[in-house]
């Protein structure tokens, strides 16, 4: 059972935990244990979360969303099992957490004509600044 906040819980039966060798700088460990860990969430068969909640797992997750509708996570940070285990599931959960937040939506606003004003007198200040960088005339 992996507690995601007050009202969410997600069962054992929806994650699954594979374990492979890691890459990279260990000695002999690397050729021996497989600390490496692939953490599979089945977000889409999930009764936990609502559809609104799955799109946005969707769409955080981007690559890590497979085609059959699971999330998978995959840590090899560390040379031990265990605590590769824990940083998935951590990585997991806050990724479901931020799913559940419904971003506010943007609503299109117009300049102020204060605003409006200031700008086009920069624009124009700027502009006059320009104008006198020409030529200078040698006659002059």
């Amino acid at each position: 059972m992996m507690r995601i906040n007050d009202q969410i819980e997600i069962a054992d039966w929806e994650l699954t935990e594979s374990f492979a060798r890691s890459s990279g700088p260990g000695g002999q460990n690397v050729n021996k244990v497989s600390t490496a860990v692939e953490l599979r969430f089945e977000a889409a068969r999930s009764p936990h979360l609502t559809d609104a909640v799955k799109a946005r797992l969707r769409r955080l997750a981007g690559q890590k969303w497979t085609k059959d509708g699971a999330v998978v996570i995959f840590v090899q940070e560390t040379r031990s099992q265990a605590r590769n285990r824990d940083i998935a599931r951590d990585r997991m959960a806050e990724l479901i957490r931020k799913a559940l937040v419904v971003e506010k939506r943007r609503r299109a606003t117009r300049p102020t004509y204060g605003s409006v004003k200031r700008r086009l007198k920069a624009k124009k200040v700027r502009g006059e600044v320009k104008a006198l960088r020409g030529n200078v005339d040698p006659d002059g």
